[in-house]
């Protein structure tokens, strides 16, 4: 038997098996879930992952984290699946930007983002959990742009799940809005909350926060709060840094981020034995993380809309998961400086603490002016055609550069999402894939709602009580 468990951050709720911790998402306490134990590779077992097809890879690296949950089998099946719709033979192509800079294009997947890669997964074991207990479940989520379609198409026509995906209104780009409120599928649900991602957010947090509601609906997630995506994305990290020469050749990440789960997963990687020598957090004028890996201090600012959408956010929830590492597992300490922020918008880290924090990661933020010059810089030195959010990730680890380490950028969405920054920076126009050309002529359908807990839980009710 290899049981995988899994503890909350906040150390009261119980822990749970990886079957359990997917289809619960946020523990019962507020708190995330992280295995109670990391499970290694040894450099012979990272050597004997290469030339391994991508989906071979993940079935490899996800199985250390679901332990006896799904059988071996099982679990290549449900991979094999999840990767097959990917325009991509390679499915995360590297291309090389200059002598020690590449890029890691995780947009070919079927929302061209880089969300796919949990998501198409978790879809998949939503899909055989359920089924295999006979059970429902009712998904919540928030998303700043791309975790929402990226979840929908997953999920879309699932008689098992229900899916409730709430955006802030009117600040996700025209595409990313249409890549949801175009899915009419009966078990869709798209909300325009009158509000940010935060919002977004702690509406979710506050739905799960409620045992009764929690438990009466079979709440579930798919934010980054969950950790079976956590799981999937450190794959292709794995599949990157072997590429690059791993286990013998070290590798820097640049990882644009907001919620911190995406560069969180690299951090994952990392503690499973992985070389990683440096995390760079690439930032936008939301710059809450750059701030706090320059200080100490995590301080909440009012939001601001940008050109890189999907990462204005101004409460980085995997962060919580790096702080229980960094506080050497405290869970007291975490839960006390997790309420403090919740209370009063920032904590401080002891100094000693700070250092540790910093010694594999490092930060760098960008204006939108400077997105949009470094998108200019990109084209016109490659040709290659970048969204905002790629470019902060590039434009970071330009910043960190170290003699005999190459740097890997992550590429998180398609040009084509977010056209109109793309082409107001660099003069070119940026081909709109005929998938996503056809969903700018189809019919959409969401509702607005304002950022109000009990609204948005009358919505959910009054479906539930239609389908019984």
């Amino acid at each position: 038997m290899n049981a995988m468990q899994y503890i909350s951050t906040r150390g009261k709720a119980p822990p749970l098996d990886f079957a359990q911790t997917t289809m619960a998402g946020l523990a019962e306490d507020g708190g995330l879930y992280v295995p109670a134990t990391w499970k290694t590779f040894s450099e012979r077992e990272i050597r004997a992952l290469r030339g391994l097809s991508y989906a071979q890879l993940a079935t490899r690296i996800i199985s250390r984290f679901s332990g006896d949950s799904i059988p071996d089998a099982t679990l290549a099946q449900l991979v094999k699946h999840a990767y097959r719709g990917f325009r991509q033979v390679a499915v995360a192509p590297l291309k090389q930007l200059d002598d020690s800079l590449y890029l890691l294009e995780l947009f070919h997947g079927p929302t061209w983002a880089f969300k796919d890669f949990a998501l198409q997964f978790l879809g998949r074991l939503f899909g055989y959990f359920l089924s295999k207990h006979k059970q429902t479940c009712t998904i919540i989520g928030a998303t700043s742009g791309d975790t929402g379609s990226a979840a929908i198409a997953a999920v879309r026509g699932l008689d098992a799940v229900t899916l409730y995906m709430l955006h802030p209104h009117a600040r996700v780009s025209p595409v990313q809005r249409r890549q949801m409120t175009t899915v009419l599928d009966a078990n869709i649900h798209n909300l325009a909350v009158d509000g940010t991602f935060d919002d977004c957010q702690n509406l979710v947090k506050a739905m799960f926060n409620d045992a009764a509601f929690r438990e009466k609906h079979r709440l579930s997630a798919v934010n980054s709060i969950n950790w079976a995506r956590i799981a999937a994305q450190t794959v292709y990290y794995f599949h990157a840094a072997l590429k690059l020469g791993a286990p013998e050749q070290a590798v820097n990440f640049s990882v644009p981020s907001g919620n911190f789960g995406n560069v969180f997963a690299g951090y994952a990687a990392r503690t499973m034995g992985l070389p990683i020598n440096r995390l760079i957090v690439g930032c936008n004028q939301n710059d809450i993380l750059a701030r706090f890996f320059a200080s100490g201090r995590m301080a909440r600012r009012t939001l601001k809309a940008s050109i890189s959408p999907s990462m204005d956010i101004q409460i980085s929830s995997n962060f919580e998961r790096y702080l229980f590492e960094i506080l050497d597992r405290d869970s007291e300490q975490v839960g006390a400086l997790m309420a403090r922020f919740a209370a009063h918008g920032d904590f401080r880290l002891e100094p000693e603490v700070h250092r540790k924090a910093t010694a594999l990661f490092s930060a760098h933020s960008l204006s939108d002016a400077e997105t949009s010059a470094e998108i200019k810089r990109v084209y016109q030195q490659s040709g290659e055609l970048i969204d905002p959010h790629s470019a902060i990730g590039i434009a970071a680890a330009r910043q960190f550069p170290e003699t005999g380490v190459p740097t890997v950028a992550l590429g998180t969405a398609h040009p084509a999402k977010f056209g109109d920054a793309v082409t107001a920076a660099c003069g070119a126009p940026v081909p709109l894939p005929r998938p996503l050309q056809e969903i700018m002529q189809h019919e959409e359908r969401m509702r607005r709602v304002p950022n109000d807990l009990d609204a948005v839980k009358v919505i959910l009710e009054r479906n539930d009580a239609r389908l019984a």
